[in-house]
């Protein structure tokens, strides 16, 4: 968990906001028992957390395709190549909406937009290299200097789902 006092503060605000903006069907399914705590979704996601993104395309059509998520400080965070379709559609309307559904018992859903990050320094770069190089070996880190980008998903709205197999 990389999250501070403050940023689970924040993540408990959005996901409060968020439910108390939500429709009926929404809240019939999200019933209070199944939906996590910011303390609860930040010990989940750890680690590389596959996110189905969904950007949106010149004509406004929506273009979903699977990212590396990373969750880190209360927000998602995602790399692709800086000419790939998904950063050319984030540059011209940063609107995204992201889901990591692991399966049936776990889904985490964010609407915001993307920001890109440096990944040069800081935290970020040290959780993907402690994600990726037991995975791929020290060269990796040459790889992360080669150019990818980097996006951190500020939210304004998120939703949790969590139900025991079985629930």
């Amino acid at each position: 968990m990389h999250e501070t006092a403050e940023d689970l503060a924040a993540l408990q605000a959005l996901l409060d906001r968020s439910y108390a903006a939500a429709g009926p069907h929404l809240l019939r399914i999200h019933t209070p028992e199944r939906r996590l705590t910011a303390e609860q979704v930040s010990e989940r996601l750890t680690g590389m957390c596959l996110l189905a993104l969904a950007t949106v395309s010149a004509s406004g059509r929506p273009v979903v395709g699977p990212v590396d998520g990373i969750f880190l400080r209360g927000a998602f965070h995602f790399g692709s190549s800086p000419d790939s379709v998904r950063f050319r559609h984030i540059a011209a309307r940063p609107w995204v909406s992201a889901t990591h559904l692991p399966g049936e018992e776990l889904a985490v859903t964010a609407h915001g937009r993307a920001e890109r990050v440096d990944v040069s320094a800081g935290a970020l770069r040290r959780a993907l290299l402690d994600i990726y190089t037991p995975r791929y070996g020290d060269e990796w880190e040459g790889f992360l200097d080669s150019g990818p980008v980097y996006a951190r998903i500020d939210a304004d709205r998120m939703f949790t789902f969590s139900m025991p197999a079985g629930g």
